[in-house]
Formats: C-alpha cells, sequence, structure tokens
C-alpha cells in the first residue's frame, strides 16, 4: 500500500531517506535485499540467507535492453542507509525487452531493499574502485568467521538440543538408533538427507516434499537415497565422521562446523564460515574392501 507510481509501471515506497547523495551510473551499492513474486510462497532470494550483502552495479541508460522503470533503474532512488520496496511491472519488461515473462510470478516481483554502503565511481579508476569492494568484502567475510560460533551456539540453545561432541568440533544428536555395526572406511552408506543453514534455510535435500516445500524441487532430479563410499568419494569430513558414528537405521542430526564443511570459500547457497545442519538417516550399509582412505576436497559434497 502506499506505492508511488513510477516510470515503466515501477512501483516504489521509500521506507527510509537518510539524506545521502544517490547512486548513479558507474556506482555500486553494496545491498541486504529479499525478493519475492507475487504468489503464494513467493520468496525468491534473500541476501539474509547467506548473511552476506549483494553487490549492485549502477549500469548507464544507454545500455541495449534497459528502460525507464527497470531493475536497473530502482537503485538510483537509493543511497548510503536507505531503504525502499519497489514493484516491477514484469508486463512492461516483457514488452519493453522482447523477452517471454518469466513463469515465477504473475505480475510484479517485489523487491525489498536496504542499502548498507554506496561506492562512487567518481573520477577513480575500475581497479580503483573495485579494490575497495574487495578490501569491503574481506571485512564482511571476517565478521561471518568471528560470528559462526556464536551462530551454532544459539542453533543449539533455540532448539533446545544436548549434542555429544567429538574431538574434531563435530556435534551430533541420535534421534533414533539404528542396529548392527557402524560403517567403516571402505564401506558404502545410504543416505537420505536435508542439510540447513542455522537460519533453518534449506540448501539441499533428497526429499522430495521437503524440496517442494521450501521451493528448491528440481523435477530433472532423482529423489533417491544417496550412496557413496566413506573415506573415498568426495564429500565434507563432517559426513565422513559423522555418518560412521552412526548404526544402520539410524536418524540423526549433525551440527557441522565450517572447518569440517565448506570452509572459507563457502560454495552455492552456502556463506563462508558457515555453520551447517544436517538430518540424516543411515538407510543402509554395504561392505567394501578396507582400503586405505583417499584424501578428499573438505569443500566439495556429493550430490
Amino acid at each position: 500500500q502506499n506505492f508511488k507510481k513510477g516510470d515503466g509501471g515501477l512501483e516504489y515506497k521509500i521506507v527510509k531517506d537518510a539524506g545521502a547523495e544517490k547512486a548513479k551510473a558507474g556506482d555500486l551499492l553494496s545491498v541486504d535485499m529479499i525478493v519475492k513474486s507475487d504468489r503464494k510462497d513467493s520468496l525468491l532470494q534473500s541476501t539474509y540467507d547467506i548473511g552476506l550483502p549483494q553487490i549492485v552495479n549502477i549500469a548507464p541508460d544507454s545500455i541495449p535492453g534497459l528502460y525507464a522503470g527497470d531493475y536497473n533503474s530502482m537503485f538510483k532512488f537509493l543511497g548510503e542507509g536507505d531503504s525502499a520496496v519497489f514493484r516491477l511491472n514484469l508486463d512492461t519488461m516483457a514488452a519493453k525487452s522482447g523477452q517471454p515473462k518469466p513463469e515465477f510470478a504473475d505480475k510484479f516481483v517485489t523487491f525489498t531493499i536496504k542499502v548498507r554502503k554506496h561506492f562512487k565511481k567518481g573520477n577513480l579508476t575500475d581497479s580503483a574502485l573495485y579494490a575497495q569492494i574487495d578490501t569491503y568484502f574481506k571485512g564482511e567475510i571476517e565478521g561471518l568467521k568471528k560470528a559462526e560460533e556464536g551462530k551454532l551456539a544459539n542453533y543449539i540453545s533455540d532448539k533446545k538440543l544436548e549434542p555429544k561432541k567429538t574431538a574434531s568440533g563435530l556435534q551430533y544428536v541420535i534421534a533414533q538408533e539404528g542396529k548392527g555395526n557402524k560403517p567403516a572406511v571402505g564401506d558404502t552408506v545410504v543416505v537420505n538427507y536435508t542439510g540447513t543453514l542455522v537460519s533453518g534455510t534449506v540448501f539441499d535435500t533428497n526429499n522430495a516434499d521437503v524440496a517442494k516445500k521450501n521451493n528448491k524441487f528440481n523435477p530433472m532430479r532423482q529423489y533417491e537415497p544417496i550412496r557413496f563410499r566413506v573415506g573415498h568419494d568426495p564429500v565434507i569430513q563432517g559426513w565422513t565422521e559423522g555418518l560412521q558414528l552412526l548404526t544402520k537405521g539410524s536418524k540423526a542430526t549433525l551440527l557441522v562446523p565450517s572447518n569440517l564443511g565448506y570452509g572459507e570459500r563457502g560454495g552455492g547457497a552456502i556463506p563462508p564460515y558457515a555453520p551447517l545442519v544436517f538430518d540424516v538417516e543411515l538407510v543402509d550399509i554395504i561392505p567394501g574392501p578396507k582400503t586405505p582412505a583417499t584424501p578428499v576436497d573438505s569443500a566439495a559434497i556429493k550430490k
């Protein structure tokens, strides 16, 4: 409600005007942004899930395909400290761009934006401008590193968990005890799983219902238990260690610190220094030859 009308069908509502200089072509903005469609279960993207801002490059209007009221236009309303809500008209976008209207919305996509920092091009060379961005992001990532331990502790407290902890820092809670032996290096394990950030955001699962509920469903994927050979196939260290703690049929939650997961690099929807939560079920154990483990990249996980 109370949206103002702009060019090209763009609607906008300025939530906060900090009075700073507004962005213009050549500038970059560091923003927190939530993107939703006008349909039920409409969240499309949120930088808050990752914990890192998005860098937006303000392009000149002269670039082919851009028009008044498009995505690029939104950010010219904003400067450092500002926040606003925009509704991008998809009918106008399709007419102006000549591209079909996206299938994930009916008429509008809504952007809720808060500007953290404004990087002004001015007379700076591109290399000098992007050096500022690089320094800025190193600081943001260092902040994630410092916050990791607290995030995991808060998650455990909020969920009222009482995990056991191994020497490596892996924590785990067994919800259902299985029977028989535990897998060893060289065995093949068959696993159901759902992986989330401590925010609760699902980033991967082999459960089709969970994938659909969290807008992660891929119709090209086969949703079935995954298999990997312990100590040989490339999964994160937290899985290699954690699944060896379980017997066949066990269900457990693995609380994986980043040094046993995707580390300082992160990957895809997983930010740097992200503690991860995996709900796993050890469906089966297939005995294998007990050969020495193969070194694996802990930042790679078999999908």
